[in-house]
């Protein structure tokens, strides 16, 4: 016992967690890549094609239920992101392996609507949506690897 200040003295001296530094950057990287797509979506008024959507079913999803986790510092949220996460890097992958010419033709999977292949969204120069979305589903990967590894008991 501290006999100054009249508290206990612990016999391992606890460090605060930081953890949830990495769970709530992988949040923001969910919740900027929702906003975006919306604004694109809705705002742009460009329609998704069938691999945006796919990708917008699993990215969705993750704004909240990282939020949650980030909020709650719960690791089972991050648990319960990790395989909408590599679903996304799947989607994103394949979809921006379509884009560079990767993929055979007879592959595309759109059907009605604008083309998956044919991307006439580009920022910055020449960086297009798929792209975008294939760093930020893999952003979310890494950071929630390194959340679970640091919060594993």
């Amino acid at each position: 016992m501290n006999t100054a200040r009249g508290e206990h003295d612990s016999p391992v001296p606890t460090r605060p967690s930081t953890g949830w530094v990495w769970l709530s950057a992988a949040w923001a990287v969910a919740l900027v890549s929702t906003f975006a797509a919306l604004f694109i979506g809705e705002v742009m008024g460009m329609t998704p094609c069938q691999l945006c959507w796919y990708q917008r079913i699993l990215m969705f999803p993750l704004a909240v239920i990282l939020g949650m986790a980030a909020f709650g510092n719960d690791r089972r949220g991050a648990v319960y992101a990790f395989p909408l996460a590599l679903g996304g890097v799947a989607v994103a992958g394949y979809h921006t392996a379509l884009i560079a010419g990767w993929v055979p033709q007879w592959r595309i999977p759109c059907g009605a609507g604008p083309s998956c292949s044919d991307q006439k969204l580009v920022i910055l120069g020449d960086i297009q949506i798929p792209w975008l979305s294939l760093i930020a589903f893999a952003a979310i990967v890494a950071l929630l690897l390194v959340y679970l590894r640091r919060t594993r008991s």
